[in-house]
């Protein structure tokens, strides 16, 4: 748990997650109000190729912006870190086609769990195509997005190399069935130094659902995140969304909000 005061935590990870994205690109560009982050080797992933807004902007403005700075992209993606600046861009942003998605900041305020009842390990996509990792990522991956290409599917997955880059540390950990297939995953980004942990993607493949694969993935995430000495622990969560309720169950308590916007 974080010895910090709520509004401390907030800015905290908000530069944690300014700091990911910068990082993990392949390319950054200053915008007015923010930064484009870019990566075409993983083109099809709206993370790696969006607009962040980090600073004062016109809300009134931002699709002009976007469409100015993103001409050469199929999609629009924009990622309003301040929750004000972010409410108040809403109608201008959905007049202009987009869709919009709050995002939930949520910090671990319970005690540190103990060790689940499946094994959790840390895994690498590796050089492998057929590697555990890859292919239980890959195959949910078909079956959320059943009608997706090749490409698309390939960059959603392959996507989490360039990760490794945006944090000190970045781990895959998985869970594992009693036959050694993988069950449930989940990315950990740790910043010892400055005591900073980020839980994301938790992930069960549809087969294993509701036998607590998550569960064990995260207290494992969370156990490791605890040793490395980050006590702010912290996950992201759609408003609108199951898991939203399912963190809050677990110790993960509301901070702040983010606004993403996005146009096919």
């Amino acid at each position: 748990m974080s010895q910090n005061d709520p509004s401390n935590d907030l800015q905290r990870i908000i530069d944690f997650r300014i700091s990911f994205a910068r990082r993990q690109a392949g390319e950054v560009r200053e915008v007015p109000g923010g930064f484009l982050v870019l990566h075409r080797e993983y083109e099809r992933s709206h993370e790696h190729n969006q607009l962040h807004i980090t600073g004062p902007a016109d809300p009134e403005g931002l699709p002009e912006l976007a469409d100015e700075v993103m001409a050469f992209l199929p999609h629009r993606r924009i990622t309003v870190h301040d929750e004000a600046l972010g409410l108040i861009s809403v109608p201008a942003l959905e007049q202009a086609g987009y869709t919009h998605v709050t995002e939930v900041l949520m910090v671990h305020t319970g005690p540190v769990p103990e060790a689940g009842a499946a094994d959790v390990v840390e895994r690498e996509l590796g050089p492998d195509p057929h590697g555990l990792l890859r292919r239980a990522v890959t195959a949910q991956q078909w079956r959320w997005m059943p009608d997706a290409d090749e490409k698309t599917v390939h960059d959603l997955v392959e996507r989490r190399t360039a990760r490794r880059a945006g944090a000190d540390e970045v781990l895959f950990l998985a869970a594992h069935d009693d036959s050694g297939e993988i069950a449930s995953w989940a990315d950990l980004y740790l910043e010892p130094a400055a005591g900073v942990a980020q839980i994301e993607e938790v992930a069960t493949a549809e087969p294993y659902l509701r036998r607590g694969y998550a569960d064990s993935v995260l207290a494992g995430a969370l156990r490791r995140a605890a040793a490395a000495g980050c006590a702010l622990r912290f996950l992201v969560a759609d408003q609108e969304d199951w898991p939203l309720r399912w963190y809050g169950r677990r110790g993960f308590r509301a901070v702040g909000r983010v606004h993403s916007f996005s146009r096919f």
